[in-house]
């Protein structure tokens, strides 16, 4: 006995250390270790009726997600008392019961979830940052759960299908297939995209085509995506693995406000984001935590049975709420060193800071960002750095290399 203790204490610390190393080796970064961001202050960069408008949007949508998740919580946490009741009338056999349940209470979700979507739609279509109906809202909303249904029986069929055989080993066996499945679902994204489009000709393609060997890279395939008709929100992305990997821009970045160099630079921003692997990070990070959440799930579940019987669903899908409400704060501070690193990515392959100030000052005021949010706000739920961070890195890099800068105004 003393032996397998010490066994396992052994191999406890030599995954701890894997973990560690692990981790370290994907926090690493090209921003310079000694760079150091100058103090600015938000007034010297924005009018005082841009930073009172952004600072009164953002204070409603701020307290309408605390009230949501509270909520949230408070709706999960009755579901996973009362909720293993329902398990005991239903003839649909164990793994059918555990999906019923699943469906449940992710429907309970939507609808307590409802009218704080609805209020944060009512509010942005106010500032007109959005223009979507709220008809049209719901019923995209009410389909697009129709997907979650989907993952979520997926996801309880391979839990509840290896916690019979496996029941306390279970999460080590499907910690790789969520893994595998989270891959799967990167790789689709982009095909899924409503309104979206290659392009082959124009200046957006010419100028991936251009940055994309500065950043080390081949140029991805470039597509624009239509929102104009929903919102007036800029914004780009990266996605995609393999074959599918490719840089997305909204067309409310192509309507005119932003200019040439601005688009530049958000272009080499998102292909500073492939030539960092950071999508891979992204779901090489995922899978250092898919074991340690799938574990707290299990012992969590103990006292209901485990995970191989249907009344401990409403209770295991109560704890995945709160383990990912509680990750938050650490998904957020991940997300934000990356993008940290994209901005310095695009910095020296535009080699024009200027370019970067001036695009994110459009930002706050295109979108309403509140340039330095209050604390609580930016550690729980800012995944990129402040605009007033992201502006202190164009005039630290402005600092450090002034000699071979773009020299704006």
């Amino acid at each position: 006995m003393t032996r397998r203790r010490v066994a396992l204490g052994l191999g406890v610390l030599a995954a701890g250390a894997g973990w560690a190393v692990a981790a370290w080796l994907l926090w690493r970064t090209r921003v310079p270790g000694d760079l150091r961001l100058p103090h600015l202050r938000a007034s010297d960069y924005f009018t005082a009726t841009e930073l009172r408008q952004a600072a009164h949007y953002q204070r409603f949508l701020q307290i309408d997600w605390l009230l949501s998740q509270l909520v949230l919580l408070g709706v999960l946490a009755v579901y996973a008392v009362r909720g293993a009741s329902f398990a005991s009338r239903s003839a649909a056999g164990r793994v059918g019961t555990g999906m019923l349940l699943g469906m449940l209470g992710f429907a309970l979700v939507w609808l307590a979830q409802l009218p704080f979507g609805l209020a944060t739609l009512w509010w942005e279509r106010r500032w007109g940052i959005s223009t979507a109906g709220y008809v049209e809202w719901i019923v995209e909303s009410w389909w697009g759960l129709g997907g979650t249904f989907l993952f979520l029986c997926l996801a309880l069929l391979i839990v509840m299908g290896l916690a019979k055989p496996l029941p306390r080993a279970w999460p080590v066996a499907g910690a790789p297939i969520f893994v595998g499945l989270a891959l799967f679902v990167g790789f689709l994204q982009p095909y899924l995209l409503p309104s979206t489009h290659l392009v082959h000709r124009g200046p957006v393609f010419r100028a991936v085509r251009e940055l994309a060997p500065k950043e080390g890279i081949d140029p991805p395939p470039v597509a624009i995506e239509s929102v104009h008709g929903e919102t007036s929100a800029p914004n780009a992305e990266a996605a995609g693995f393999g074959p599918s990997r490719r840089v997305i821009v909204w067309d409310t970045l192509l309507n005119g406000r932003f200019a040439t160099r601005e688009l530049r630079f958000v272009l080499a921003h998102e292909l500073g984001h492939l030539a960092r692997n950071h999508l891979w990070k992204s779901l090489a990070w995922y899978a250092l935590f898919a074991l340690p959440g799938a574990a707290a799930i299990a012992v969590a579940t103990r006292g209901r049975g485990g995970m191989k019987e249907p009344a401990a669903v409403p209770l295991a899908l109560f704890v995945l709420t709160a383990l990912s409400l509680a990750a938050q704060p650490l998904q957020a501070a991940l997300s934000r060193h990356m993008e940290s690193e994209a901005d310095w990515m695009a910095l020296r392959t535009t080699r024009d800071p200027a370019a970067g100030r001036a695009l994110f000052h459009e930002f706050a005021v295109a979108a309403l960002d509140e340039p330095n949010p209050p604390l609580w706000d930016y550690v729980v739920l800012e995944d990129h750095p402040t605009l007033m961070q992201r502006i202190a890195m164009t005039e630290a890099w402005r600092a450090r290399y002034a000699t071979s800068a773009a020299q704006s105004p």
